[in-house]
């Protein structure tokens, strides 16, 4: 290997499954290769849903075994959820999934302290009733909480088993509802209201900053040579893979496509208007002082139910009937929260169309239209109100993360949106997490070098926009009319 190219091996776990990429990165070279791939299965027990945080771990640690020698670790994840240590640093439980019922009723109690238009003004933080806001309110009172003496985040949780060293990532941090992101600390007033101790969180640190090194145990287990740093990268894995949009200029939208669609902007300051918290956006923390100014959207998980209900059949098969079926005969919401729990999906789609007087879909092909439909339907409508909101018009789309496979719906997509779909990269939330520690040793230059490297590196598709978007503005104002 040249001595001007290096390894990094990007953790990069989402709300399903987990992997250890490696990206080798050269002065105009990055490839990304799988070494591990496993899956992530929340565990039902009798007091709620669970994260099984240990088969996490050990997946990381297989993977980085899998990997080789590496030049540093980055660690990123989905948000929110974290773990709860005791004062001797021993996890206190496994950690408590965001689906869990815990939170329900909770953010009326919040706002009877904090009116929510308070909250939006001091943290831009859309509601979400899972937000870590919400969950250290529910488990107030709880033994667990009485005896927990550090709170970390998922990614910051797996940096400390490997380090031994404890830190707050800001980016994922932000999404705690605790940050105040004009200061881009932590909004003291508001936890002081809330009877909330910052205290728990270990000290917060930003993308690139060193996270310490491999602990002597995790060197053996891995068959790794030390000293081999870990290195802060944006543990919201939104956020690394916002850094891997590969835009040529500043006037673009995204959608990181996955379990969520994550559909907005990236400004240079948040938006706090009542309007915007009106309209569900959210400000969370990007890289270098940027914000990711975005609604979140129910996403693919909506199709991966229905699969999962169908008994898993060839999702291509899917496609292409979904492809055959009328276009926007039947949409819903794609962000009603009546879509968030698991199980009936088919079912429930059925019974949101037949309770708007919509037809209902009858065949997997029909079912599928629909949420295909439904997203890209959800996605125009969050691009088009994030420019209005933030005064910030966009010329282009970017697709990134898994949704990019799907042909169907990034073309969708651009019609919804009347504007040109450019899809990739797939696996951008490694990607980023690649880019910033490369970047943090040197090997890359700002956020447009990195971005430069992505559009001369990846396999990109471009998506015109067809039929005009009048039938999309019309299928709006149906579901507007529910």
């Amino acid at each position: 290997m040249s001595a001007h190219v290096k390894s990094y091996a990007a953790v990069d776990l989402g709300a399903s499954s987990g992997r250890v990429m490696v990206g080798r990165v050269g002065p105009d070279s990055l490839e990304l290769a799988e070494a591990h791939r496993f899956a992530n299965r929340p565990v039902r027990v009798p007091e709620g849903l669970r994260w099984d945080v240990l088969s996490l771990y050990a997946g990381v640690l297989d993977g980085l075994r899998a990997a080789g020698q590496v030049d540093s670790v980055g660690i990123d994840s989905w948000a929110v959820d974290h773990g709860l240590l005791d004062g001797d640093g021993a996890l206190l439980g496994n950690p408590v999934h965001y689906r869990d019922a815990r939170t329900e009723g909770i953010a009326e109690k919040v706002w009877a302290t904090v009116p929510a238009s308070e909250l939006y003004a001091a943290t831009g933080i859309q509601y979400a009733p899972f937000n870590t806001l919400y969950q250290l309110v529910a488990a107030r009172g709880t033994r667990q909480f009485a005896h927990a003496e550090r709170l970390l985040l998922i990614p910051d949780l797996l940096a400390y088993w490997l380090t031994g060293e404890q830190g707050t990532e800001l980016t994922n941090a932000s999404t705690t509802q605790l940050i105040d992101p004009r200061t881009r600390t932590w909004s003291y007033d508001l936890a002081a209201r809330l009877g909330i101790d910052l205290d728990l969180f270990a000290p917060l640190r930003q993308p690139g900053d060193p996270a310490g090194v491999l602990r002597a145990g995790v060197l053996e287990e891995t068959g790794l040579t030390g000293p081999v740093p870990v290195t802060a990268v944006g543990s919201h894995d939104t956020a690394s893979a916002v850094a891997a949009v590969p835009a040529t200029g500043e006037r673009f939208a995204y959608i990181c496509t996955g379990t969520w669609s994550l559909a907005g902007l990236e400004l240079d300051a948040p938006v706090l208007t009542e309007e915007s918290r009106a309209a569900n956006f959210t400000n969370e923390l990007g890289l270098d002082g940027t914000v990711r100014y975005l609604r979140n959207i129910m996403g693919l998980w909506l199709l991966q139910e229905c699969v999962r209900a169908w008994g898993d059949p060839d999702l291509g098969v899917l496609l292409r009937e979904a492809a055959a079926a009328p276009a926007l005969r039947s949409v819903v919401d794609a962000g009603d929260a009546a879509f968030l729990a698991p199980g009936r999906m088919p079912e429930r789609i059925a019974e949101a169309c037949r309770a708007s007087g919509q037809p209902v879909p009858g065949t997997r092909g029909e079912i599928t239209r629909c949420i295909l439909d439904s997203l890209a339907l959800a996605h125009r409508r969050a691009i088009e109100e994030a420019q209005r909101l933030a005064g910030h018009p966009v010329d282009v789309v970017h697709i990134v993360g898994g949704g990019t496979r799907n042909a169907l719906l990034c073309q969708l997509t651009a019609d919804a949106c009347g504007l040109p779909v450019v899809a990739g990269p797939t696996e951008a939330a490694a990607l980023g997490n690649v880019l910033v520690q490369a970047r943090a040793h040197g090997l890359v230059g700002d956020r447009a070098a990195m971005r430069r490297l992505l559009a001369r590196t990846q396999p990109l598709t471009r998506y015109e926009p067809q039929g005009g978007t009048g039938r999309w503005r019309e299928a709006q104002d149906r579901l507007a009319a529910r």
